[in-house]
């Protein structure tokens, strides 16, 4: 909210910024986070689902192919996580906005490190015995799933209720019209 602020003054300034908000209180054209969010849901998804078809299926294949998805995953959601912060300063969320906001910024974090936590499980148990995985692991992988599921929940509100980012919110706020 403060880096808001301050990127706003100077940019009504007309003063030397490295880079001018657009109609959407961005930087740049459009919103990066919704779209690195996407690739890493859609890699913890894929992972969760390989690993129960591996279990139940007791193909280790699998097992390998969750492996990498939830590698990947863990990279890239600290690169989500940040533009999400960077993209959540920038935004002016009105007052009804701003504990939908706040919660999924702090679940964006608990999911961070939840993925990092079970990959680095998934490493030890795949160096151990890379033809098997827990079930106690996979009931971890749930609580993940159920994290993710609410992190859509919580991002869809920001999007599609709230407008963060949406021309005619951004707009309707700088002539305060939203309050």
């Amino acid at each position: 909210m403060i880096l808001h602020q301050i990127l706003l003054q100077l940019n009504e300034n007309d003063q030397d910024l490295p880079f001018k908000l657009n109609d959407q209180n961005l930087p740049y054209p459009d919103t990066l986070h919704p779209i690195i969010v996407h690739f890493v849901i859609g890699m913890v998804f894929l992972a969760f689902v390989c690993d129960i078809a591996g279990y139940l299926n007791r193909n280790h294949r699998l097992f390998e192919v969750s492996w990498w998805n939830m590698v990947v995953a863990s990279v890239a959601v600290f690169f989500a996580v940040i533009f999400g912060q960077f993209e959540a300063a920038l935004a002016e969320p009105f007052p009804a906005a701003e504990p939908v906001l706040d919660y999924h910024t702090i679940n964006g974090w608990s999911i961070a490190a939840v993925l990092v936590g079970l990959t680095t499980w998934r490493g030890i148990i795949r160096r151990r015995d890379p033809l098997k995985v827990p079930v106690v692991y996979l009931g971890a992988a749930t609580i993940l799933i159920c994290m993710v599921t609410l992190q859509i929940y919580l991002g869809s509100l920001v999007d599609w209720v709230y407008g963060i980012h949406n021309r005619i919110v951004v707009q309707a706020t700088r002539e305060g019209l939203l309050k």
